[in-house]
């Protein structure tokens, strides 16, 4: 499907329905307007970038293709359900492949971690690390059990505007202990070192600090064990056509290259958007997938903020960001898992560096994608298509992203990568392509850069995230990683599901 700026516009002008419009086309907006649409809006989504999907884009280049950003799928049944709006099935569009395991955690002493669905393998996994660990791990699995009850089932796609809203839920997170941090929930359960840092890194998927980010996201380890880890064939951007098609399908529409400049408020109610070329689109009601210190820093030009004022989006505390180094090689390296965690020599005092100190460490820890372990189409024949990611500060560190700079780390990443996973990578390497916090920043306009919004700390969670209806104008809803319930792939597209509770129904004849 091609998608481009045109005259498209005006199509479906004569319907009557409520006219809905999504600022950005990330998982969070397209879930949102296939809701949207199955209740009866006229949706259009606007896209600033030149594809949709937002940090879900796709990058192709000298006969390989890269998905840009999320990579791991859990929960495929947060996407059926959007399937199954359309009187459809996820099959019909998208090929899921489950994981087997789910992914590889490598350690500093070389020595690896698999898990799978499988209990038995579960267990000799954990018992090949650390006999006495195995009753520890079933331990912790029951109460990631018993997290996932409260905080997915019970939480996720729930709205919390509301302190009443708030209190509701505030038992289950003192029973759960929501105060202790994901690592020390993990630590209480388990003696081995590298066991706790395999069961407890988890947060950094979704931007969180292990150390700090509350225990209830231990839910994530659950949540893979009991729904598994899959991968979508063509890379997880076939997801974004799916939706798109989706969304065509219900009479809505995907424009590209339509940069919002403003939301447009009359009488303190969202009232359309006009675009950077001062096209004015009216609407009933305006969802934002943008960055939601975007949206309210950049995009409420006449409305003056109520909560999420500019000094206190800057005050609050992001994400940290992300170096990627996408790469094709003329050969395949058969030995190496689709997805692999390298855990670097330190663990505590990496996570400092990064969400503290906000410094560039010596050392770092790594994510490998390999996605043609599973899928060839997504490099030439012969090759492998790869990313790798390694966690930095967001912008908010002292140094600047030179571009010597740049290339010196990924010339690291490079080197140890050939001398512990990929031999004689230099040699192999036929494409490239970086992303770096300052890409996050102009690209994609995340503040400070951070790959993932607002840190998941306690204290900028649930009601004291931004809500999903917003504070700041009427008729104005927010879904993505920067509202409730976060970041991470189930979250945001639960996000949108929470705009059946908030948004009035479609008005025929609008």
């Amino acid at each position: 499907m091609t998608y481009q700026r045109h005259i498209a516009l005006q199509r479906n002008a004569e319907d009557g329905r409520s006219h809905a419009v999504v600022i950005g086309s990330g998982f969070g907006g397209l879930a949102a307007a296939v809701r949207l649409g199955a209740r009866g809006y006229r949706v259009t989504v606007l896209e600033r970038l030149d594809q949709p999907g937002g940090r879900a884009r796709r990058f192709r280049q000298d006969g390989f293709t890269f998905d840009a950003g999320p990579t791991i799928i859990t929960a495929p049944f947060v996407l059926e359900e959007l399937w199954k709006l359309c009187g459809k099935t996820l099959a019909d569009d998208v090929q899921l492949v489950a994981l087997d395991p789910f992914y590889a955690v490598r350690f500093d002493d070389g020595s690896e971690f698999r898990p799978s669905a499988d209990e038995t393998r579960i267990r000799a996994e954990v018992s090949r690390l650390s006999p006495g660990d195995v009753a520890g791990y079933e331990r912790y699995l029951e109460e990631s059990a018993r997290c996932f009850e409260a905080g997915f089932t019970g939480m996720v796609d729930r709205p919390i505007g509301s302190l009443a809203a708030m209190a509701a839920v505030l038992p289950d997170l003192i029973r759960r202990r929501a105060d202790r941090s994901v690592f020390n929930l993990v630590g209480r359960h388990i003696k081995d070192p590298r066991l706790r840092v395999a069961l407890s890194f988890h947060p950094l998927f979704i931007g969180g600090n292990p150390l700090r980010t509350s225990a209830m996201m231990s839910l994530i380890s659950y949540l893979e064990k009991q729904y598994g880890v899959h991968y979508a064939m063509g890379g997880t951007h076939a997801l974004v056509e799916g939706l798109c098609n989706l969304i065509d399908g219900q009479g809505g529409q995907v424009i590209c290259n339509a940069e919002v400049a403003r939301i447009d408020e009359d009488k303190g109610r969202a009232s359309g958007v006009t675009l950077s070329d001062d096209t004015t689109i009216p609407a009933s009601i305006v969802v934002s997938n943008a960055d939601t210190g975007w949206t309210y820093k950049n995009l409420l030009k006449t409305q003056r903020a109520k909560r999420w004022t500019a000094a206190k989006i800057d005050r609050a505390k992001h994400s940290m960001s992300l170096f990627v180094w996408y790469f094709g090689t003329n050969r395949t390296y058969p030995n190496i898992d689709h997805h692999t965690v390298v855990m670097g020599p330190r663990f505590k005092g990496l996570l400092t560096d990064i969400f503290d100190r906000r410094v560039l460490a010596e050392d770092f820890s790594l994510y490998l994608y390999r996605p043609t372990a599973t899928d060839p189409s997504m490099a030439p024949d012969g090759c492998d298509s790869f990313y790798v990611l390694s966690p930095v500060p967001n912008l908010e560190a002292e140094f600047t992203w030179t571009s010597d700079l740049v290339e010196r780390y990924r010339q690291r990443i490079e080197a140890y990568l050939a001398k512990e996973m990929l031999p004689d990578l230099g040699h192999h390497v036929v494409t490239s392509k970086l992303m770096t916090p300052v890409d996050f920043k102009n690209e994609l306009l995340s503040i400070k850069g951070a790959a993932f919004g607002m840190e998941p700390l306690l204290t900028q969670l649930a009601w004291f995230r931004p809500h999903n209806k917003s504070e700041e104008l009427e008729n104005l809803y927010i879904v993505g990683a920067g509202t409730h319930p976060g970041a991470g792939l189930p979250g945001v597209i639960s996000s949108a599901k929470i705009l059946d509770s908030v948004v009035p129904h479609a008005r025929q004849n609008a």
